[in-house]
Formats: C-alpha cells, sequence, structure tokens
C-alpha cells in the first residue's frame, strides 16, 4: 500500500505569486496531456479541444438517382467530401446504437432555411438511408453512422460534429462549419451562409 504526500510549493512571477499542490503517488498513473480518449464519460470534460478523425464514406448518391429526382445539387467527388467527427460523438453513436440494438441506428444532420440567421441544423435519430444520402462512419470507433443528404452536404461540407455534455443537457452539434459566416446566434444551431 502505498501512501500519497501532498508537497506545496511558491511559485514567484514578476508580478504575482501563487501556490501549487503537488501530489507525489505511486503507482497511480499520471495524465501527460489534456487531450484524452473518451471511452469514458468523465473523460469528455478534461479534452479542451477533443480528438477527432475524418469519417469515412460508406456511400454517396449516385448521379442517375440525383438527376431522375431532379434535386438542384452538384454531387461532390469523393476526395472532396470531408466531414470531421470527434471521439466523443462517435462513442455516444456507439452507445445509442447498442441501446437500441440496432447496429445501422444513424445521426441524421441536415440543413433547413429558417431560424434568425437564415440556415438552422436539424437532428434527428434514424434507421435506414435514403438514396439522396452520403453515408458517414468514424474509422475505429464503430457502429457511429451519420446521413447527410446531398443538399445539406454541400452546406455542411468541412464541418465537425460533436457531442457537448453541460449542466443544462446534452447534444450534438455542429462545429467550425466553413460554410458558416461568423459563429451564427447565440443559441448555435442557426446560422448565416458565407457570401
Amino acid at each position: 500500500m502505498s501512501i500519497a504526500r501532498i508537497s506545496l510549493q511558491l511559485f514567484k512571477n514578476s508580478s504575482r505569486s501563487f501556490t501549487r499542490a503537488r501530489l507525489n503517488c505511486a503507482p497511480i498513473p499520471c495524465l501527460s496531456h489534456r487531450y484524452l480518449s473518451t471511452t469514458r464519460l468523465y473523460n469528455a470534460a478534461l479534452a479542451s479541444k477533443p480528438p477527432a478523425a475524418p469519417t469515412v464514406v460508406v456511400f454517396q448518391p449516385s448521379p442517375e438517382y440525383i438527376e431522375q429526382e431532379e434535386l438542384d445539387v452538384e454531387l461532390l467527388p469523393t476526395e472532396a467530401v470531408k466531414l470531421v467527427i470527434t471521439d466523443r460523438a462517435a462513442e455516444q453513436l456507439r452507445t445509442i446504437a447498442a441501446r437500441e440494438k440496432n447496429p445501422d441506428a444513424a445521426l441524421r444532420v441536415s440543413v433547413e432555411s429558417g431560424g434568425c440567421h437564415g440556415y438552422q441544423y436539424k437532428m434527428a435519430l434514424a434507421t435506414s438511408r435514403s438514396p439522396d444520402d452520403y453515408h458517414f462512419i468514424h474509422p475505429s470507433i464503430q457502429p457511429s453512422n451519420i446521413l447527410v443528404d446531398a443538399v445539406s452536404l454541400s452546406l455542411l461540407n468541412g464541418s465537425i460534429i460533436d457531442f457537448a455534455t453541460e449542466l443544462i443537457g446534452s447534444s450534438f452539434r455542429i462545429e467550425d462549419n466553413p460554410q458558416s459566416k461568423g459563429n451564427g446566434c447565440g443559441c448555435g444551431v442557426s446560422w448565416e451562409l458565407k457570401e
């Protein structure tokens, strides 16, 4: 059995001094950095910028289907499609799939007109893919399915999908959308398109 010892150190800076407590213990491993895997929920709160990975495109709509449905959208080439998902968002999607007992459970992300800045994000759980959907997964945490329709992807391409837990609730969020002008409104849902 090891006994932990606390030592106080006084540090002086040019304008102020402060005290830091150091906990010396063994064999407890110490955290060497703030970027943590979110395999456990309490680790998610420690990450200042959560680990993320570019998604893998599993399915994309065919040009024939887009033409047949007369959708006014230009399909992006596979190499130009970019959507990033944080590890904690992928973990949450895996948890939802396990709870629903459905590995095909997915987060459907779309963009609709409305809100105080012109566009707003809409997110819902889905159980099946539509023919005009792009299907994304996290490269290592699976199942972590994300569905985005072809029209919405043109407004979301390059964004980060995250899952945030706060005192007022937990939710999926779109962050760093390169198509968005500024940060949008305070609600974090409504945003304005760049010119």
